[in-house]
């Protein structure tokens, strides 16, 4: 299938820049898959499409300041995205200018911590080494937060790149349909007896990767690594079996679980830990996911193919042409989507 499929016009004056000043007073639309129909209500009266015996997932994970920029010893800058630890003292990072490095290239941070450059990887990230065995503190001292690159506003507030329940740091990117939720309104779901519940999936290269090839059966997905603890695969399976809907916060939710049900539906009772390079695209078929709540994505993007399999693509065409006649605000910091 052509990825060309996946494409659409955006006016850049809609991709937002900064989030809004409360998070949940974003735009929902509102995808009535069934009835072919689409509404528009604030993301704060999202409450009113779900029932007692529904289940809301999502995902925990929290951003850490992993985009660093350091000097070689001529002087020129290098930086350093830094996406997954792959052993005690080795990381997978991303180098811009990649030109500029080779195996033994030395970055300097400051004046006493530097990364060594230990050879290349496939898809151009690169292993380092750092002298350093606290890279907490390490990334603490010189990193930033690692904001979409279409994003050209500075963040203020870099909480504000965060969920209101992020625990589990190691996403270099936040799952951003998280970001509309505020901890009232995480009660007031609570309060009207919808269970919620939280899995992790450290959002790496996975998600935002763009496709660059023709047809998109020739993309592969990187790795990212995702864990459900049993207490979640429990109140998820005891919401399945007793009818009522999983709610999936996002794609990176939707990838996770969908990576570790069984052809019924359920999740192993003792939880699941591991690595998905899932691909959900034309053809699949969903397990476990009944509702979809997620942002608006770029185009050609996996995370759009993922939406047009989950909602039909003709579906998703008309929501997207929707957005943009009435001037959504699209991405990180922009407006939502709740598929039914």
């Amino acid at each position: 299938m052509k990825t060309s499929e996946f494409d659409y016009e955006l006016p850049r004056r809609y991709i937002a820049q900064e989030p809004l000043t409360a998070r949940d007073s974003s735009r929902l639309l509102v995808a009535f898959r069934r009835d072919n129909k689409i509404e528009e209500i604030r993301f704060r009266d999202i409450a009113g499409f779900f029932n007692p015996r529904d289940c809301i997932v999502l995902n925990n994970t929290k951003v850490i300041p992993a985009r660093l920029f350091g000097r070689k010893p001529s002087g020129a800058q290098i930086e350093l995205l830094f996406i997954r630890e792959n052993s005690e003292d080795l990381w997978e990072v991303m180098v811009k200018p990649a030109k500029r490095v080779k195996e033994g290239t030395k970055v300097l941070f400051g004046d006493d911590s530097c990364a060594n450059i230990v050879g290349r990887l496939p898809k151009g990230t690169w292993l380092v080494k750092l002298n350093t065995k606290n890279v907490k503190s390490f990334m603490s001292r010189y990193g930033i937060m690692p904001t979409p690159p279409y994003i050209k506003k500075e963040l203020r507030n870099q909480g504000r790149y965060q969920t209101v329940y992020a625990q589990a740091e190691g996403a270099i990117a936040a799952p951003t349909a998280g970001l509309h939720f505020t901890e009232e309104l995480l009660n007031s779901l609570r309060q009207k007896g919808i269970k919620l519940t939280f899995i992790t999936l450290y959002v790496g290269l996975g998600t935002f990767r763009p496709i660059k090839a023709d047809n998109i059966e020739d993309h592969l997905m990187d790795e990212e690594e995702y864990n459900i603890s049993s207490e979640a695969a429990e109140d998820i399976n005891r919401v399945k079996r007793a009818g009522g809907r999983i709610i999936a916060v996002g794609t990176t939710v939707t990838r996770a679980l969908e990576s570790a049900a069984d052809k019924r539906g359920l999740l192993p009772s003792g939880g699941s830990r591991g690595k998905t390079s899932l691909f959900i695209k034309p053809g699949y078929k969903f397990k476990i996911v009944d509702c979809l709540l997620t942002n608006f994505h770029l185009p050609r993007s996996t995370n759009l193919i993922l939406v047009s399999v989950f909602a039909g693509m003709s579906f998703v065409k008309r929501a997207y042409k929707y957005a943009v006649e009435n001037k959504f605000r699209f991405y990180s910091f922009g407006d939502a989507m709740l598929i039914i």
